[in-house]
């Protein structure tokens, strides 16, 4: 995990979104009005920062990422003034479309005494207009091809439309690219051929018609979305009680928030997108990256306003989460990302496979020279299924999602993927990788997968491993010593 973080700076991110200026007016409060019953605030400062889709923008580049950034704005002096916020933050804002009687968004809050006690908003909803809409699509097709992930961040105020995101998704889809939404409003069908939505507890319980209350209210509020939007994976942001990923045909992937105090929520769902997306668009698995967001929103909550993560805070609260050895699991429908990310930075990439029941110093060493002829080494598990039929009754010993932990542990092992035995050929044919890897006990001939190895333009190779110990030796011995 904290590899990956030494890495943000190599992705490169689209950003569309409805802009806007967040407007903070700090002061204290020490009297009440003589002309009304309300707080009189002694204004002591005022800020201008980026907020909405910007302030996603401005957590990707405090976190060294480099973005592009697509929306509308006015042009009026506050357009302007954002344009000139994003060039002085080095973003690429060509996509950035200034739309005449169109107000910018503004949002300005009032902090007195380090409590949010007022808002006052200045915007329109109404849609950009026809001209606005082919500029904006026309940059977004153009640059999709050199970009790693996609992320939309829908404030409702008139840009991301149904039209908008099919033509997003469309793009998206053509150059194999995630587009990750954090969505808002009632309309979740707009969606649709996104990869992944991040609703909130109250954005989600909106959508789905049901209030979330417990895990069965979850569970159906996931179902209804899903359905609705097409997806085959939703995150549901649950506050102080974490996150939920939802995949089609797996259970729920929970994870817990630290404790903490907070002041303000503002920008929390901002900082959730940009951390995920940044991990995602480089290879990360979907548990990892929420590893990762979770982290982010942890201490964005605990600031007053909209203000970025930094990347040794998240260095910090990774490591005090527990989390040291997060799952480098991947599914099989992850590994084109995964794959097509690695071919781009021209990474060689290394396979392995077997049952690792048991793990021992023989897997150990496998692992370590297996790594040492390429740079990402994935080791492809047996599932429980194929171990039992392969090694018999009472195998496994350790189950798959035991194994899984064990190996996300070892630094030599970079993914992990479970497959069933009429898999594998399918599993080369997803990673095509540009070694495959068995031990020296094994002949070039006798190993599975290596002629479709080779005619993919990979080759196999046999690493030196200790043939006097393997699981099934342990395990006899513990059976005879009892």
């Amino acid at each position: 995990m904290h590899t990956l973080i030494h890495r943000f700076a190599d992705c490169r991110l689209l950003v569309i979104g409805d802009l806007m200026i967040d407007e903070y007016v700090w002061g204290d409060v020490d009297r009440i009005s003589p002309e009304a019953p309300v707080q009189v605030v002694s204004v002591i400062r005022e800020d201008l920062t980026l907020g909405g889709a910007g302030n996603v923008v401005n957590n990707l580049r405090a976190l060294g990422a480099q973005v592009s950034v697509a929306g509308v704005v006015g042009t009026a002096a506050d357009g302007d003034r954002l344009i000139d916020m994003f060039n002085g933050l080095q973003v690429d804002c060509r996509g950035v479309v200034q739309e005449a009687e169109r107000p910018t968004t503004r949002k300005t809050r009032i902090i007195a005494s380090n409590q949010h006690v007022l808002r006052v908003d200045r915007e329109t909803k109404r849609e950009i207009s026809t001209a606005s809409f082919d500029r904006l699509v026309t940059f977004m097709e153009t640059i999709m091809p050199d970009i790693d992930i996609v992320l939309v961040s829908d404030y409702n105020k008139g840009l991301v439309t149904e039209n908008l995101m099919e033509r997003v998704t469309a793009a998206a889809k053509r150059h194999g690219k995630f587009v990750i939404v954090d969505p808002k409003g009632l309309n979740y069908r707009k969606y649709r051929g996104a990869t992944l939505l991040t609703p909130n507890r109250k954005e989600a319980s909106l959508a789905a018609g049901i209030d979330i209350v417990d895990d069965a209210s979850l569970e159906i509020a996931a179902e209804r979305i899903m359905a609705m939007a097409g997806l085959d994976k939703l995150l549901i942001t649950l506050g102080k009680e974490g996150m939920a990923l939802f995949t089609k045909g797996s259970p729920p992937y929970r994870i817990a928030t630290r404790a903490r105090q907070v002041y303000d929520v503002s920008g929390a769902g901002d900082t959730v997108l940009s951390v995920l997306g940044l991990t995602l668009g480089l290879g990360a698995s979907f548990q990892d990256g929420i590893v990762m967001a979770n982290a982010a929103a942890g201490i964005v909550v605990g600031k007053v306003g909209t203000a970025p993560v930094g990347i040794d805070e998240l260095q910090s609260a990774l490591t005090n989460t527990g989390q040291r050895f997060p799952s480098k699991h991947r599914t099989l429908q992850e590994l084109p990302a995964l794959v097509g990310d690695l071919q781009r930075r021209s990474k060689k990439i290394v396979l392995t496979n077997g049952c690792f029941d048991l793990l021992h110093a023989g897997h150990v060493q496998l692992f370590a020279a297996a790594k040492e002829l390429g740079d990402f080494l994935i080791v492809a598990i047996d599932d429980d299924a194929s171990v039992r039929a392969l090694k018999g009754n009472g195998r496994p010993v350790i189950r798959a999602a035991e194994r899984i932990r064990i190996l996300s542990a070892l630094d030599s092992v970079d993914a992990v993927v479970v497959f069933a035995s009429d898999e594998f050929e399918m599993l080369i044919d997803a990673i095509k990788p540009d070694i495959l890897v068995k031990g020296s006990n094994y002949e070039s001939s006798q190993v599975r997968g290596g002629d479709l190895v080779a005619r993919q333009g990979g080759r196999v190779a046999l690493v030196p491993v200790s043939e006097d110990i393997s699981s099934s030796q342990i395990i006899q011995t513990i059976k005879n010593s009892h």
